[in-house]
């Protein structure tokens, strides 16, 4: 599906203009064609060429995908260099910036989404890193229906924000729409402790969770560019296939109403 690229500039509380990256899918003689939109997340660097290449990928299967500028507090919409210096700023603004700050810039790339007569008015979220995090606490906004959370940092020592004290796990009952987790076993961001904790809480809070752990897999491991050595393609098309599995079937289908009965699974072989 052929997609357009623009940029939509929208003022926040903060007195900073964040800047929302749009890939728009498009069908020829169509133009009131509707499509469910998504967010996505960028890791500590910004919207990067693979940050990019990722939303392009999304909506070129048909959902309109915004990625926010996420450090206008600090600078503007440009990309970090993946280099140490923006390294150490990425790390820095992660834990300058205020939680509730984090929390209107999902709301307002929501409501971005939403006042496009092409949305069909299901959101989803996705991201990488920070990025995974991020869609994590967007999927506390009761207007998300799926997220699908790659190697989500900082969610198991609430880490999110100044003051590192955020609080995305506790309150993951609020979570009304599906959420699929991936991390690699070899991600010392998130060792097996941390995965175990978040995979133990959501599944005690009655979360519809996919967790899905990946033997070989290291962190930033769908970063086709500058990954040290850490991007995996075959692992990263896996997983992308559990994405638009989610998103397809959350996000596209009408379900109407719920008929009230229980679902009975038969013990059969």
């Amino acid at each position: 599906m052929l997609i357009d690229e623009y940029h939509y500039d929208v003022k926040t509380s903060y007195g900073t203009t964040m800047r929302l990256f749009v890939f728009h899918p498009k069908i020829a003689n169509y133009p009131k064609a509707k499509f469910p939109g998504v967010i996505v997340y960028s890791e500590i660097y910004q919207v990067t060429g693979p940050v990019s290449r990722f939303a392009k990928d999304i909506a070129g299967q048909g959902f309109v995908v915004v990625c926010p500028s996420i450090y206008h507090n600090f600078v503007n919409s440009d990309a970090l260099a993946y280099d140490d210096e923006g390294t150490d700023n990425g790390n820095l603004y992660k834990i300058e910036k205020e939680l509730k700050s984090y929390d209107e810039d999902n709301s307002l790339a929501i409501e971005y989404l939403l006042s496009l007569p092409t949305c069909n008015g299901k959101i989803g979220a996705t991201g990488m890193c920070l990025g995974g995090h991020l869609a994590f606490r967007s999927s506390l906004d009761p207007r998300v229906s799926a997220a699908v959370c790659f190697f989500a940092t900082d969610i198991h020592i609430h880490a999110l924000g100044k003051g590192k004290n955020d609080d995305s796990l506790i309150r993951s009952k609020e979570i009304q729409g599906e959420i699929v987790m991936i991390f690699g076993c070899k991600d010392n961001h998130v060792p097996l402790e941390g995965r175990d904790l978040i995979r133990s809480t959501l599944r005690k809070n009655n979360v519809a969770m996919t967790f899905i752990e990946i033997n070989d897999a290291q962190h930033a491991f769908v970063r086709d560019e500058l990954s040290k050595g850490r991007y995996d393609p075959a692992i990263t098309k896996n997983c992308t296939e559990w994405l638009f599995e989610l998103f397809n079937r959350k996000l596209k289908i009408e379900y109407g109403d719920h008929d009230g009965k229980a679902v009975t699974i038969e013990n059969i072989c």
